[in-house]
């Protein structure tokens, strides 16, 4: 825990940065949202370096959504909602989506850069849970930058970099105990699947039966590469005209962690990036500019070789991977073109424009197709007694080809004024109209069945105003804000009969699940899922406002108060539909699921619509204070509340997500999962300052935030919850006095979430009384410091030296604790989300 004197102390001697020499450029961390990429930490936000064993597949929006539940938001206050720009999301600390004009960096002379920096594992402190001593690790980061003038009218940079991660990744895991790695059925060549099960967990016993009489503390390495290369020309073509071109290249290779066999994918991520520009001044008051770029991402995700041939859940045990949506062999392809003209006359700053892009989407993505098996607590047994007897609750599996090509068009113009109405007035308005048009598979192999999106206006408003004397200036903004309906969301279509099937089929046989071959080569209870898109599928969209009041008080600070909040809508939600419901006279247990649906010749209908909405306030105070004799602070507090109905602004209604905001049955969703959204945290402190003198900088970050929610649930088996074939089923909460509650330290979490306060469903309810995200995680606490001495060697060329650590008080961020009621683990917190104290060191010579 953080020593509140030693902290205190820390910063009236030195403080931290308002921009701390090492956070990462915006454009870096946009990047590494937009790519998933590991390794990154933006240690300038307050940020520890993650703990890798929260594991998370490395496509579509998983790393924003990790940052959130991890971290949680960042209320943010847009002074202008510019017309070029998309700002879905911004209020939460999102980076705004446009821009694909290249700006002018020119530089006299040649200047440049190179750098090394360096992490070892034996400055490192060891991870909370962590048996015995920290294994070895090592990090280097290495790069140059550099820019000059080849020729007339030119100027040419180039910078490139690689990083090389050797780790070992520390996490607990829950395997067989001594008496249960045995199998206990008699069929020869059942046991000797099951023995294979039981084979991908690791040799090692139990270790941390203080948590769980499961639990082993254990270590496997990962290897990560990075590579980054950038070249930009810029070339004056006359006085009036500028052309710029950039190629940007990104790429990461994973050799991922594996605690038990196959845990996770191995992956492969390369992005090429490449843009060209032509700025043309008319004259003093016009200018234009005319864009076009090309984006390529390719994600490669395969399972590890050691990886068992199904995917095996079981309850009380780590499951055996990776997850059923691997493999994914994925490339994105996006084609832009954008023309600007901006104008200015009088009190009058105009911009107008429009974009056009094209999104080519190819690969092959899975929906289980390498079969999943769940052993749950049914039968009259646990879990792992289910698998060592070889008799699982449940088989899915996905049959077909699931190859497509999709294909959309998307476009926006916009226009938009700045105008200086008076002295002490500026209003800034504008309108944005985007265009989504209907996808499409290239191969006409199924039809998306929703149209074009082609109504998206959305108006923007902002003011600002000087009071007088020392009152300062008054601010106020609003706009419409529309996201975008993800291609993963749509291309799930791909999943659906007659392309592919996929069948669930309760209490199957082990070596046999699909049965021996009966009409249509399949036994009468495999029951296929259906996918299928609402038909007024849309654009989720957000109402943005917020007012700031930044007074004049004292000459050598500023103060900033400010209220940000928004509404969103039409947010994506997948509903689980058909589900299994009481039927008089049939038994409410796993083998009957099929037979107890409403329509007999379907599994699940899974309905992806615009069913969510989202809700944002919050109140922020930022103190800024200039370099006063080497000092520098930047303190900002926010209040905030952020609530859904079962999706949230990140939700893609694909795999996870859709489990995430899954009711507990079928109707009444938004009832019953009306609550706070995973990323809400009521009070967050962000504190930076640095100190100077004589060549040293003494810099650093402290973050104090609440932890973000969670919930409790139940299994849904006979005893548990409803048996409707569908998990998100939760318990009835017996004691109130326990709602709120925050559940951060392993000590006590047990205590703090007791079994008692809980109960297990009748057998033919619906769902228990308990709500959705009704606890809290551990607070985070969190100093990032560093220490920076810079020399002048000669001329302009300098030299510095630097020392970082970050989590430097080794403070542990807490996972959630079992939530899962009913099983072994519950109550227990057998994790952190953030890693050990890191001390990092690094070089650069900068001329």
């Amino acid at each position: 825990m953080i020593h509140l004197r030693f902290v205190l102390l820390f910063f009236a001697a030195f403080a931290l940065p308002a921009q701390t020499p090492q956070a990462p450029e915006p454009q870096e961390e946009k990047r590494r949202v937009e790519l998933n990429l590991l390794g990154k930490a933006d240690t300038g936000a307050g940020e520890s370096r993650r703990n890798e064993n929260v594991q998370f597949n490395l496509v579509d929006n998983n790393a924003l959504k990790e940052l959130n539940v991890r971290l949680g938001a960042t209320a943010t206050i847009v002074n202008e909602f510019r017309p070029d720009r998309g700002y879905f999301g911004a209020e939460f600390g999102n980076a705004p989506s446009g821009g694909l004009h290249l700006t002018a960096a020119q530089r006299a002379g040649w200047h440049g850069n190179i750098f090394f920096n360096h992490l070892n594992s034996i400055f490192s402190a060891r991870a909370f849970f962590q048996v015995g001593g920290v294994q070895p690790a090592r990090e280097h980061r290495y790069g140059f930058r550099t820019g000059f003038r080849p020729w007339k009218g030119g100027y040419l940079s180039v910078q490139g970099g690689q990083e090389k991660l050797r780790g070992n990744v520390n996490g607990n895991v829950l395997v067989p105990r001594p008496d249960e790695r045995t199998p206990l059925t008699g069929d020869p060549a059942r046991r000797a699947l099951v023995e294979s099960y039981l084979a991908a967990y690791p040799t090692l016993l139990p270790n941390r039966t203080d948590i769980n009489p499961r639990a082993l503390n254990t270590n496997a390495p990962q290897v990560i590469d990075n590579n980054d290369g950038v070249i930009r020309l810029e070339q004056d073509l006359t006085a009036r005209d500028r052309l710029l071109l950039n190629y940007n290249f990104v790429s990461q290779s994973v050799d991922a962690f594996q605690l038990v066999a196959g845990q996770n994918p191995d992956t492969d991520t390369r992005s090429h990036r490449a843009r060209a520009t032509w700025n043309r001044e008319w004259n003093a008051g016009l200018q234009s500019q005319v864009s076009a770029g090309f984006d390529r991402v390719g994600s490669l995700l395969v399972p590890e070789e050691n990886a068992v041939n199904r995917v095996i859940s079981t309850a009380g045990l780590t499951m055996l991977g990776p997850a059923a949506i691997i493999p994914i062999d994925r490339a994105q392809n996006v084609y832009r073109a954008e023309g600007q003209v901006r104008a200015s006359k009088g009190r009058h700053e105009w911009t107008a424009g429009a974009t056009y892009m094209r999104r080519h989407q190819n690969g092959t993505e899975t929906d289980a197709h390498r079969g999943y098996y769940s052993f749950s607590n049914d039968f009259g047994r646990i879990g792992i007694e289910n698998l060592r007897h070889g008799t699982p609750s449940q088989f899915i599996v996905s049959v077909g080809d699931v190859h497509r090509g999709y294909r959309q068009s998307l476009a926006q113009w916009y226009v938009g004024d700045r105008w200086q109405a008076s002295q002490n007035l500026t209003v800034q308005y504008g309108v944005r109209h985007e265009i989504a048009g209907s996808p499409n598979e290239v191969n006409g192999r199924e039809e998306i069945a929703y149209g074009c999106d082609c109504n998206n206006v959305a108006p923007r408003l902002g003011l600002a105003y000087r009071m007088p004397g020392r009152l300062g200036v008054a601010r106020g903004a609003f706009g419409v804000q529309f996201g975008d309906v993800f291609p993963v969301t749509y291309s799930q279509v791909r999943f659906s009969p007659p392309g592919s099937t996929k069948f669930a089929i309760p209490a199957p046989d082990l070596l046999d699940p699909l049965g021996a071959a009966k009409e249509g080569g399949l036994p009468p209870d495999a029951k296929g899922n259906l996918y299928q898109l609402d038909p007024e599928l849309a654009s989720p969209y957000a109402y943005q406002y917020n007012a700031s009041w930044e007074p004049d008080f004292f000459r050598q600070w500023r103060l900033q108060f400010g209220y940000v909040g928004s509404r969103a809508h039409k947010l994506l939600i997948m509903w689980y539909l058909n589900r299994a419901h009481p039927v008089p006279g049939v038994p409410q247990v796993t083998a009957t699921i099929n037979q107890r649906r409403e329509n007999p010749d379907l599994a699940e209908i899974r309905w992806v619509l615009n069913g969510s909405r989202g809700y944002f306030d919050a109140g922020r105070a930022t103190l800024l204070a200039p370099r006063i004799g080497g000092l520098s602070l930047d303190v900002s507090y926010w209040f905030s509340k952020a609530i859904d109905l079962g999706a949230d602004y990140t939700n893609t209604a694909y795999d996870a997500d859709t489990r995430l905001s899954r009711s507990q049955w079928e109707f009444e969703t938004h009832a019953d999962r009306r609550a706070r959204s995973l990323f809400d945290q009521p009070h967050s402190l962000l504190l930076r300052s640095s100190y100077e003198w004589r060549g040293w900088n003494v810099s650093g970050v402290l973050l104090l935030k609440q932890g973000t929610p969670f919930s409790v649930t139940t299994l849904d088996g006979p005893g548990f919850g409803n048996v409707d074939g569908n998990g998100g089923d939760r318990p009835n909460l017996l004691n109130t006095s326990i709602l709120g509650r925050t559940i951060g330290n392993p000590d006590t979490s047990v205590a703090r979430l007791p079994r008692g306060a809980f109960a297990t469903i009748a057998p033919t309810e619906r769902g228990g009384n308990l709500g959705v995200n009704v606890f809290r995680k551990g607070p985070i606490r969190n100093l990032n410091a560093m220490l920076e001495r810079s020399f002048r060697a000669r001329g302009e060329t300098r030299i510095a030296f630097r020392a970082e650590s970050i989590n430097l008080l080794n403070t542990p961020q807490f996972a959630e604790p079992g939530s899962t009621f009913g099983t072994p683990e519950f109550g227990f917190i057998t994790n952190t989300l953030n890693d050990g104290r890191t001390f990092r060191f690094g070089v650069s010579l900068a001329w």
